[in-house]
């Protein structure tokens, strides 16, 4: 590819579609609020309803007056702002076989993908529900109850179905569940989402490098996460792409601007799973 065949739309859809294929965190968010996101600052507005009361219906009798909704709404400030820029050499990409530049822009989504899946994980920090498992200095630490205390948490926080719920866990904390002997049942749904490794209780477990861990006196500490996916709203927007020629240089570039940000949407629908495990 040249930048005399380059179509900003067409690579646009085409970075979206590579990210989305590498996002786990952000796969598991609420994504429909997305809107006009123009620039980093920009603010994607959410609107809640409320509650709906249920009565019960008398024939022949009058119903109660309609209830009044007092629409509320939050917004979503778009304060992230990340960019690549990357250059293939003209005696390069003459050496080399076509689909360099492709292979190049799937790095490129790969790299954006895991800094926006750092970035939802992050979020641990603004959750009040906390469930905990020691490992290392508990022998009788059970990892799989704590998951279904996670999972408690959130039936009772409001969730009504457990397969809205999803388990994130690092590589480590999810070799522990393995290590239980516990046969986390599979289907060909589960297979097929990104980091997804199967069902816990009807809840999906998916595993990411970009948990949050933190060192501990003794353990390293691995803040996993337990949520609906409503708990967490997602929106984002490649803003810009483009390809150019450097002025000091023989060679096709490209430049491309990735804009986002998330927020905590539903708090009682997401509990963080504070695990320590061996270093």
């Amino acid at each position: 590819m040249s930048i005399q065949a380059f179509i900003p739309t067409v690579w646009s859809e085409t970075l979206q579609k590579a990210l989305n294929e590498k996002y786990v965190g952000v796969a598991n968010c609420s994504r429909e609020y997305e809107g006009e996101i123009r620039k980093k600052g920009s603010r994607v507005r959410i609107l809640n309803v409320g509650n709906i009361n249920v009565s019960t219906y008398t024939p022949n009798t009058n119903m109660s007056n309609p209830q009044s909704l007092d629409g509320t709404s939050t917004e979503l400030v778009i304060n992230c702002a990340k960019y690549f820029n990357f250059q293939l050499d003209d005696v390069d990409r003459a050496q080399t076989v076509p689909g360099l530049m492709e292979a190049a822009m799937k790095n490129a989504a790969a790299a954006l993908a895991k800094d926006a899946d750092q970035y939802i994980y992050m979020l641990y920090g603004e959750v009040t529900n906390h469930v905990s498992c020691d490992l290392v200095n508990d022998p009788r630490g059970n990892i799989v109850e704590t998951l279904l205390q996670a999972r408690t948490k959130l039936l009772e926080g409001g969730v009504s179905d457990v397969n809205d719920i999803v388990f994130e866990v690092s590589p480590k904390v999810a070799e522990e569940l393995l290590k239980k002997e516990i046969t986390l049942s599979t289907d060909n749904a589960s297979l097929l989402e990104n980091g997804c490794i199967g069902k816990l209780a009807g809840c999906k477990i998916f595993v990411s490098n970009n948990i949050v861990t933190e060192e501990g006196a003794a353990a390293m500490h691995h803040f996993c996460l337990a949520r609906s996916r409503r708990a967490v709203a997602f929106a984002e927007q490649i803003s810009e792409i483009e390809a150019y020629r450097p002025e000091m240089r023989f060679a096709d570039a490209v430049k491309g601007l990735h804009l986002y940000g998330a927020k905590i949407v539903y708090p009682n629908e997401i509990c963080v799973m504070d695990i320590a495990v061996d270093f």
